[in-house]
């Protein structure tokens, strides 16, 4: 699962996948939660020159009726994508890579008792990122939809998930499918027109022996929480 993570700022994305279009101007995050607008690269439909647009992390499927977008869409199970309705257009038809510095996530551990007081048991926030500092690009799913007839495109997506492997997996069962360099022009390809066929390019994860997760501050269970410390590892609970 990725719940949280952390967006590369502008200058950082245009250096990394050398765009020859800028990149629009986002806020600087360091906590971002679903719903948020996040920096989203897909090839023009036209030109299928790669760019940054902005999207809504959260998918909204092109076919959605109702006014509210649905819920939960800001993951999507790589073994589910090809054959679900919520998906399974995204995944033949509009792929997307979502750049990241790494994401968050908790694990339940047992605190020591203070000055007295009791142990406890907490959900441990921890960020997960490339142990060579090197920029993540989540393989995601977009889609474009339409509030209502004459109303503006909202664009948005969805990062793919899969199995967590090696040491990820005892902090969660699902870790996102972050792309090696080698496998990203395929998947935003449109010559891969078949959703199994994208499915196993999503599952070229990076090496799980390429990354490398510590404990962060507590504040980053607060969706509020922003500021470059919450990447910064911690010893002990703050």
């Amino acid at each position: 699962m990725c719940g949280r993570y952390v967006p590369p700022v502008e200058a950082a994305i245009e250096r990394e996948w050398q765009l020859l279009k800028g990149v629009p101007q986002f806020p600087a995050r360091w906590n971002v939660a679903p719903g948020a607008i996040v920096p989203m690269l897909r090839l023009h439909p036209e030109t299928r020159a790669l760019e940054a647009v902005p999207a809504r992390w959260g998918l909204i499927p092109h076919w959605w009726k109702d006014a509210k977008p649905p819920t939960g869409t800001f993951n999507a199970r790589l073994e589910e994508a090809a054959a679900k309705p919520m998906w399974r257009d995204a995944i033949r038809r509009a792929r997307c890579l979502v750049p990241a510095l790494g994401w968050y996530e908790w694990r339940k551990v047992e605190l020591p008792g203070i000055e007295g007081r009791a142990p406890r048991t907490v959900k441990q926030p921890y960020f997960i990122h490339r142990n060579d500092g090197a920029l993540l690009g989540f393989a995601g799913l977009a889609a474009a939809w339409r509030p209502a007839p004459g109303a503006d495109w909202v664009m948005s997506c969805s990062i793919l998930t899969l199995p967590a492997a090696g040491a990820l997996g005892a902090l969660h069962d699902r870790m996102p499918a972050a792309l090696p360099r080698a496998a990203q022009d395929a998947w935003l390809s449109p010559d891969v027109k078949e959703g199994a066929a994208a499915a196993e390019l999503a599952r070229s994860a990076v090496s799980v022996e390429s990354l490398e997760h510590y404990r962060v501050s507590m504040r980053v269970n607060s969706a509020l929480a922003e500021g470059p410390d919450l990447m910064e590892p911690v010893s002990i609970d703050e």
